[in-house]
């Protein structure tokens, strides 16, 4: 069975905060769709077993996920670890009929030189971190999807705070630390986020810097 709408998908155009959601939505019209829309877009899409989904980040949305990278970033640079931020890279696996495109993602203990530039990605090498900020939708429906191509750490924003997940024994556990950053606890990351609202990127970045420092 394939989903047919009045409006080509192609067409429809969300409100920033909103998405969209459809049933049996076949791989191949997943793959056409992404072609039709290319790359040059806003709007992020995930595909999981023909449930196809487009969100259109707002503003909160967009702020709170480069606050985040930016943290991740700072944090990076000063615990002496390498890092690639490759942002909202496509991930598709026509294998396990699953395709994603990240609020935000990185390559930390697998980073390497050149990599998503000189070196291609290799889709058994999932990011080390992946970022969700849920602001127009249930970002935890989203899980199967990173679940089954194995990456291994998912930072998940709501309502304000932000959980870290991360994969043990076959399943996404709520995780008091970071595997990235064993360091960092869920409660100090939640804590840089807040500073955002009564400051700017610049306030969190110096107080993620100070807390670096004092270990």
């Amino acid at each position: 069975m394939t989903a047919t709408l009045a409006t080509p998908l192609s067409q429809i155009q969300l409100t920033p905060g909103s998405a969209l959601c459809i049933a049996d939505v076949a791989w191949e019209s997943y793959m056409a769709l992404l072609i039709e829309l290319g790359d040059n877009r806003a709007s992020r899409i995930a595909y999981d077993g023909g449930i196809l989904e487009i969100r259109m980040p707002g503003q909160l949305h967009e702020v709170m996920n480069r606050v985040l990278a930016a943290i991740i970033l700072t944090l990076a640079e000063e615990l002496g670890l390498e890092f690639n931020d490759l942002g909202s890279m496509r991930m598709n696996r026509p294998d396990l009929a699953k395709g994603i495109e990240p609020d935000s993602c990185f390559y930390i203990q697998n980073a390497q030189p050149g990599q998503g530039v000189d070196l291609p990605i290799s889709p058994d090498l999932p990011p080390d971190l992946a970022l969700e900020v849920d602001i127009a939708n249930r970002s935890d429906s989203k899980l199967p999807i990173y679940l089954a191509m194995g990456v291994p750490e998912v930072w998940l924003y709501r309502q304000g705070a932000l959980s870290i997940l991360v994969l043990r024994s076959g399943e996404y556990q709520g995780s008091d630390q970071s595997q990235a950053f064993p360091a960092v606890k869920a409660k100090q990351l939640s804590h840089w986020v807040q500073l955002r609202r009564t400051g700017t990127d610049l306030t969190v970045i110096r107080a993620v810097r100070q807390f670096c420092q004092s270990l």
